[in-house]
């Protein structure tokens, strides 16, 4: 594989980025306007109802953050004059066709510029509705699909998806596409738009009768588990994103496709400063939760790997492979973007970090006084787990129950709080518990490839740096990721 410059790849270039105030894909923005400020236009694409609304949205979500600090100490008053001569901020929606977008000129303009689009929207909650996953994650993929094919310039069309596509496959993971119709627990009869069409039907049938919105959501995210779970996926999200692969790699045709598929994305390692992270993730959640004293015990095999990717990495990787894979004409290959194989992380090395950096750096409760902590109790097994809520929370629940029947509903408030705090709980560890006790590898042959095909080539490999061996994570988590989740995620 002989690779150019990527800088020069990306000069006078022409980009469509979906769910431009996503995490990854403000990132991706930062970085490209502040590496190569001669890209010709970034339309970047984002929900909202009108210009000015989504102008406003993309400066509030994304310029105003501290992940634009560079460019506003670069560019200074001149900043918001830069970024839009280079950018057009675009309402839309990709469950629409022609992405929402209702400005003919700008649709006919885009058509006739995009060198390279890159699909960033989805939702990646493992509880979301039904139908908000299929529309967004698999048939909204499908209508940048058909766009990126009207794009008479384009060169190439990336596809974030996740590797937890995956579901619980154990071993070795490899790039491999997932053809129309495979399951992975060999149920057959998959079909994406028998699925659009059961999750239509269930829909109709909730409205004519006359369920409440409350009762349409969890009816929708009830079926959305049940679907994926037919099929061996563990939750709605992978197994939209999983239909969403199947079917862009069937409909293709010449369109030059790149399916990246990113691990668990944390906190910046280095670019364009360490440590800027956005969003609660679970790993970052449980480890704030035992800072404050909430969380008493962990659940997971200790000798599980916890694949884990610096954001900017995965930003990194993203845009060498639009260079390296432009201008293939029907082709598909597929990056895994994470560590498990390259850099491994076990699964108490985390629990370990934030241990040892809470110790050092309590955190002051509201009464001003230091939270201390301690070593929490790990819970290596489902069973020790029930064991562990039955004696803790579920037998006090149940003499509390009798107390408020003798007490005629006395305790009726204390119950239902108890009872709804057990429920979520249990619908959390239900849906997490795959990945807790996950038994799989991510290969990344081809990134490594592409990787070594960057440094033999001699391109900005200091720039574009994805080398996740490159990592000392014991230094990342302590110095950058655990301090950046403080900062800027709870605050």
């Amino acid at each position: 594989m002989e690779l150019t410059s990527v800088l020069k790849f990306l000069e006078n270039r022409s980009i469509l980025v979906t769910g431009a105030t996503g995490f990854l894909a403000k990132i991706f923005v930062e970085k490209i306007l502040r590496v190569q400020p001669n890209v010709k236009k970034l339309y970047l694409l984002l929900r909202a109802q009108d210009n000015n609304a989504a102008l406003q949205r993309f400066n509030n979500e994304a310029v105003a953050k501290d992940l634009f600090k560079l460019l506003r100490g670069k560019h200074g008053a001149n900043l918001n004059s830069f970024i839009s001569e280079r950018t057009t901020i675009i309402p839309g929606d990709i469950t629409f066709e022609n992405l929402g977008v209702k400005d003919t000129n700008l649709l006919e303009e885009m058509w006739r510029e995009v060198d390279v689009v890159v699909n960033l929207a989805a939702t990646t909650n493992f509880d979301e509705r039904y139908d908000v996953s299929l529309g967004l994650n698999t048939f909204g993929a499908i209508n940048v699909l058909n766009f990126a094919k009207k794009c008479s310039k384009l060169k190439v069309l990336l596809q974030v998806s996740t590797a937890y596509v995956s579901g619980e496959k154990r071993g070795l993971i490899l790039e491999t596409p997932y053809n129309l119709g495979e399951t992975l627990n060999g149920t057959s009869g998959l079909d994406i738009y028998t699925e659009k069409k059961v999750m239509e039907e269930t829909l109709k049938q909730l409205r004519l009768e006359g369920s409440s919105q409350e009762s349409i959501t969890s009816a929708m995210k009830e079926l959305g588990l049940q679907r994926a779970r037919k099929y061996g996926w563990p939750n709605p999200y992978v197994f939209t994103k999983a239909l969403a692969e199947m079917i862009l790699g069937d409909l293709k045709e010449d369109v030059p496709l790149v399916i990246f598929r990113p691990t668990i994305v944390t906190s910046t390692l280095q670019d364009p400063f360490p440590g800027w992270v956005e969003g609660i993730r679970t790993i970052d959640s449980l480890a704030v939760g035992y800072a404050k004293g909430k969380l008493t015990c962990f659940l997971g095999d200790p000798e599980t790997i916890v694949d884990v990717i610096p954001a900017d990495m995965v930003v990194n990787a993203m845009i060498v492979t639009m260079m390296a894979h432009a201008d293939q004409r029907g082709s598909q290959i597929i990056y895994h973007v994470g560590t498990s194989v390259s850099n491994p992380v076990k699964f108490t090395c985390p629990q370990d970090y934030a241990f040892r950096y809470f110790k050092e750096h309590p955190w002051i409760d509201k009464q001003g006084k230091p939270v201390i902590v301690g070593k929490v109790n790990v819970l290596s097994s489902m069973d020790s787990f029930h064991r562990y809520m039955a004696l803790r929370y579920k037998l006090p629940l149940k003499g509390l129950e009798i107390l408020n029947t003798i007490l005629c509903q006395f305790f009726q408030d204390k119950y239902s709080q108890l009872e709804s705090k057990i429920k979520f709980v249990m619908r959390l560890i239900d849906l997490y518990e795959p990945y807790l006790f996950f038994k799989g590898v991510y290969d990344d042959m081809n990134t490594e490839k592409l990787r070594r095909a960057a440094k033999e080539s001699g391109i900005e490999t200091d720039v574009f740096n994805f080398n996740p061996k490159s990592i000392n994570w014991e230094d990342y988590f302590m110095n950058t990721h655990i301090p950046g989740v403080v900062k800027y995620v709870f605050k």
